[in-house]
C-alpha cells in the first residue's frame, strides 16, 4: 500500500501540473525570506549566511527533501542589497538544483527601509525514470523518456519588502516566466511552470521587558489553485530563546483539518549564531502513511546581530 501510495502521490507534484503549487515548502519561512522575496536582500545589518535542510513525510520511500544554502549583506550604506540561494530538492524521481542571485534598491519609508528587488533564477531538473515501475510497456506512452532525462531553465522575478524595528511585509512573485518543463520533445504541451505569487508579514509585540510575541504569515497563491496559508505564533524570551507554532492551511479536499500544524523551537546561541528546529504534524491523510516532517536552521551573522545606535534594526528572529 505504501507503494502505491508513494507513486499516486509523486505523480501528481513530481510531474508539475499547471494549477499546482510547485515550489517546496519549508516551515520556517521566516529564516528564508529571500527564497520568496528578492527585496529581502539587504535587510540584515550585516552579511548572513541561512544553511536549511528539511526532510518531509519521515517514513515514506521518495519523500521530499530540501538543502539550502542562502546569503545576503547590505552595501552602499544599507542603500543596495544583494544575495544568493542554493538549494537541492529532490522528490520521487526528480532531482532539483537552483541558483538565485538577487538585487535589491532601499530606500527609506517611514521608519523603516523598502526594498525593491529583482531575481535571476537558473536550475536543473533531471528525472530519473529508471527508478518507476510500469504497469505496461513505458514506450507506449510518448510522454514518459527513457532513462534519465534533464531540463535547464532560466527564470526570474521580482519583490518589495518593507521592515523596521517593529514589523515586516512582503510581496513577490520570483517567478514570472512560464517556462515549459516537459521532458519528451513533442507538440503537445503536457506541463510548464506556472507564476505564484507570495505574500508574507509579520510584527513584533512586547509584553514586557522579557517577553514578546512574533505572529507571523505566509500566503501563498497561484492563479486556480487552492490557497495555502501559513500562520506562525511564536513567544521570544530574552530577545534569545524563540518558541513557536504554526498552522498550515492545505491538506485533502474532504477533510477541512489543514495540513499540518507545526512546532518550532530556537536559540540565539552567541551574537552571532541562531539555530531553530521544527517538526510538522501532519494532519491530512497521509499522516497514515508518514512520521510527520522535520526542519533544522542554522545562521551565521558577521558582526552583532543589532546596533542600539542604529536609527532602525531587525530583531533577530525576523
Amino acid at each position: 500500500m505504501k507503494n502505491i501510495l508513494t507513486i499516486l502521490i509523486f505523480s501528481v507534484l513530481g510531474l508539475a501540473s499547471v494549477f499546482a503549487q510547485q515550489q517546496p515548502l519549508n516551515t520556517q519561512f521566516m529564516n528564508y525570506k529571500l527564497g520568496y522575496n528578492p527585496g529581502f536582500a539587504g535587510s540584515q545589518e550585516s552579511p548572513c549566511i541561512t544553511c536549511i535542510y528539511r526532510q518531509q513525510w519521515l517514513g515514506l520511500d521518495g519523500a521530499p527533501s530540501m538543502a539550502i544554502a542562502s546569503f545576503n549583506m547590505p552595501l552602499n550604506n544599507e542603500r543596495v542589497g544583494i544575495g544568493a540561494n542554493l538549494f537541492r530538492h529532490t522528490i520521487g524521481i526528480t532531482t532539483m538544483y537552483n541558483a538565485d542571485l538577487a538585487y535589491a534598491y532601499r530606500v527609506r519609508l517611514g521608519r523603516g527601509m523598502l526594498g525593491l528587488g529583482v531575481m535571476g533564477s537558473l536550475r536543473s531538473m533531471t528525472q530519473d525514470f529508471d527508478k518507476t515501475t510500469a504497469t505496461q510497456t513505458k514506450e507506449l506512452d510518448g510522454s514518459i523518456p527513457a532513462g534519465s532525462s534533464s531540463k535547464f531553465l532560466f527564470n526570474f522575478g521580482t519583490g518589495v519588502y518593507y521592515n523596521n524595528d517593529k514589523m515586516y511585509i512582503g510581496l513577490s512573485a520570483p517567478r514570472l516566466l512560464e517556462n515549459n518543463i516537459d521532458y519528451v520533445d513533442s507538440d503537445v504541451l503536457i506541463s510548464r511552470e506556472v507564476q505564484h505569487l507570495y505574500l508574507m508579514g509579520g510584527v513584533t509585540l512586547p509584553l514586557n521587558e522579557n517577553l514578546s510575541l512574533k505572529p507571523q504569515a505566509l500566503l501563498k497563491y497561484v492563479p486556480k489553485a487552492p490557497v495555502d496559508f501559513d500562520a506562525n505564533l511564536s513567544l521570544l524570551v530574552q530577545q534569545r530563546y524563540l518558541a513557536g507554532i504554526t498552522y498550515r492551511l492545505g491538506g485533502d479536499k474532504t477533510d477541512g483539518a489543514g495540513e499540518s500544524v507545526d512546532f518550532i523551537l530556537g536559540a540565539q546561541l552567541t551574537d552571532n549564531i541562531m539555530f531553530s528546529v521544527s517538526y510538522d504534524l501532519t494532519l491530512s491523510k497521509i499522516k497514515n502513511y508518514s512520521d510527520g516532517s522535520i526542519e533544522a536552521t542554522i545562521r551565521y551573522c558577521i558582526g552583532k546581530a543589532g546596533d542600539e545606535n542604529k536609527e532602525y534594526d531587525n530583531p533577530r528572529f525576523f
